[in-house]
């Protein structure tokens, strides 16, 4: 309803006397006022306080209701959003819309108003229950004669606010993010077309790409053609000022052992300290790794070592000289010395194997990089497509692997989870052990258990332990070639995003969602059982947690606090029950508290629920009329 001008309140000044009286109707929903007398109230605005800044001086300003929304433009309200108002702010407010008021007279309760009003059109009786399910509460207030008994009525802490709420808990769990579309399952196609409303959020439809050329194909592909030869060009670039680097280095260290051999002994500390080495075997050392770091750039294969390992022998004849003589040869304490040096001899031979195989190792893994690197400078698109088709089996197979092992806990092969038993999951191999494993202790003794007297018998064991091995080998080398490529591909596809390991909570074969574009449909909020489900907390509070009666049971509480308790006020209270407030547009909500209150009656009390003519405005109407009269 629009703000009464100066000039509007100027002619009513003059228009009505001062005595006439001015309604309030003080909700906790909205705020109207106007003159008694009149059909409708001069002003309707929410009973809202918003308290913004002035963007023009940063003035913090008061602006009460939501009646003139273009006032919003001028001031910064991104800090401050609307709030419930105090009683003095929007009643201030109000008065200043009409004239200074100098008392007020009489007060009232809003349902008694709207009451009474429709009683005048003839809907009411003179005895009946009035039901105003308000925003925050709800009132029943019995009627006799005509006249309100308070001592019957009864109040409970639900309404219009709870109402919304829920609805809003409701749509919180249908569209935590607003990105499903609803589906009226339980109801037909034309029930649901009628009973579902469709709230559109904004939304922005994103611009429509064309699919290229193909001009633009073949500049993309030449792109990167060049791309890729760039690529190429700075690796050479690259590797060959290692070489070179590598190169000086090792000339460097040549030289400085070159020279060492040609000072005198005690000249050497001298000589090392301006080096910055600290001996000849930390030159030597150095040296080594160099020639090492060399022959990778160069990507040389790995060279003889005829005379390292002749060095090697040479050394370990001097360190351990009684290893290869006769023991009847040594003494006794030789012996003991023997024994001792064929340990050290073979830990330290095991030592060099294992440090000569991880440097091999090495040596294949980076040899395997470089001719990776080499296939995706010559073919970029080739070979990300490749990378991606070999993680995608990879992903599977590890998948695969993980779902036989967590599947069919049961012992007799089945699974209430329709997975597979361990039988299930053996391969024809394993079976076979198994099958021997289980049958030989009763074939050895005819019946008898003899297994385990023969040392052929723990063969069965070894058997089952090898095969044990291989497996779990088997899928740690998957696990961590899945691992590489997943790490490759997030070095050279900025677009990958790897695929989650699966959780117990989560099976193996779930499959990841699918990426699509926002559409319209994505942005619509569709009401449809919401709307029904909402409105029954007014008859069961504790949906929302409130342990108290809905609006059944409150029509049966007042009827028995009321001092009398003969039957036939009671059937005239129940044949004339009357629902005013905002909760009572509703559509149904009639026929709801009527079926709710004939469970609760004797059978065959007359019941009858009538709806005021307008619940929002006819207890300012009612007022009025008091007012005025």
């Amino acid at each position: 309803m629009p703000f009464i001008s100066k000039i509007q309140r100027q002619t009513d000044y003059n228009r009505f006397p001062s005595s006439t009286p001015v309604v309030i109707d003080n909700g906790a929903s909205y705020f109207r006022i106007g003159w008694a007398g009149e059909t409708e109230p001069r002003v309707v605005f929410r009973n809202i306080v918003q308290r913004p800044r002035r963007k023009s001086t940063g003035e913090t300003v008061t602006i009460v209701g939501d009646h003139d929304t273009a006032l919003l433009r001028y001031f910064d309200c991104s800090r401050a959003g609307p709030r419930s108002a105090d009683r003095s702010s929007y009643l201030d407010h109000g008065m200043s819309a009409t004239r200074f008021i100098p008392a007020i007279s009489a007060f009232g309760v809003d349902a008694v108003f709207s009451y009474k009003y429709n009683q005048l059109h003839g809907l009411c009786e003179k005895d009946g229950l009035a039901i105003c399910p308000g925003f925050t509460t709800t009132h029943v207030i019995p009627f006799v004669n005509g006249e309100p008994v308070y001592k019957g009525c009864c109040q409970t802490n639900i309404g219009g606010f709870y109402v919304t709420d829920y609805l809003k808990q409701l749509l919180s769990l249908k569209y935590p993010h607003h990105m499903a579309r609803f589906t009226w399952e339980k109801k037909g196609g034309k029930e649901a077309e009628d009973k579902t409303r469709c709230w559109q959020l904004p939304w922005v439809p994103p611009p429509i790409e064309e699919p290229p050329s193909e001009e633009e194909i073949a500049r993309k592909a030449a792109i990167r053609e060049r791309q890729g030869q760039r690529l190429r060009e700075m690796a050479e670039a690259k590797r060959s000022s290692r070489i070179n680097e590598l190169e000086n280095q090792l000339h460097g260290l040549e030289f400085l052992l070159q020279q060492l051999g040609q000072i005198q002994e005690e000249e050497i500390p001298f000589f090392l300290s301006e080096t910055g080495y600290t001996s000849k075997q930390e030159i030597e050392s150095t040296l080594t790794k160099v020639i090492q770091s060399l022959r990778k750039a160069k990507g040389e294969p790995k060279p003889e070592q005829a005379e390292n390992e002749e060095k090697t022998e040479s050394s370990m004849s001097e360190k351990y000289p009684l290893v290869n003589v006769p023991d009847n040869m040594l003494t006794p304490e030789q012996l003991k010395e023997n024994k001792r040096q064929i340990f050290l001899k073979t830990t330290t031979e095991g030592r060099q194997l294992a440090k000569q195989k991880r440097f091999e190792e090495e040596l294949e893994r980076e040899r395997k990089t470089q001719l990776d690197e080499e296939r995706r400078l010559e073919n970029p698109q080739l070979y990300l497509e490749e990378m991606h088709s070999k993680y995608k089996e990879l992903r599977e197979k590890v998948e695969q692997r993980k779902k036989l092992e967590t599947n069919g806990g049961d012992t007799n092969g089945s699974s209430v989870s329709g997975g597979v038993g361990r039988g299930e999951r053996l391969n024809a191999a394993q079976r076979e052990r198994m099958r021997l494993l289980t049958t030989a202790a009763f074939d050895r003794g005819h019946g008898e258990d003899t297994f385990g007297a023969r040392d052929e018998d723990w063969q069965l064991y070894k058997l089952m332990g090898k095969d044990n091995v291989d497996d779990e080998n088997g899928a740690d080398e998957d696990e961590a070639e899945l691992a590489c490529a997943c790490s490759r591909l997030q070095e050279i596809d900025p677009t990958f995003v790897p695929k989650p390991e699966p959780t117990p909570s989560q099976p193996a074969t779930a499959e990841a969602p699918v990426v699509r574009a926002l559409t319209k449909e994505d942005f619509q909020i569709v009401l449809g059982i919401e709307r029904f489900l909402c409105r029954e907390i007014l008859f069961h509070p504790n949906l929302v947690g409130i342990d108290q009666a809905g609006l059944d049971e409150m029509t049966r509480v007042s009827i028995r606090r009321l001092p009398s308790k003969a039957e036939a006020l009671e059937n005239r209270l129940t044949s004339s029950i009357f629902m005013t407030g905002g909760c009572s547009l509703f559509p149904g909500i009639n026929e709801l508290l009527e079926a709710g209150v004939r469970m609760l009656q004797p059978c065959g009390s007359p019941i009858k629920v009538v709806r005021a003519l307008d619940p929002v405005l006819d207890a300012w109407r009612g007022a009025s009329i008091y007012a005025a009269n």
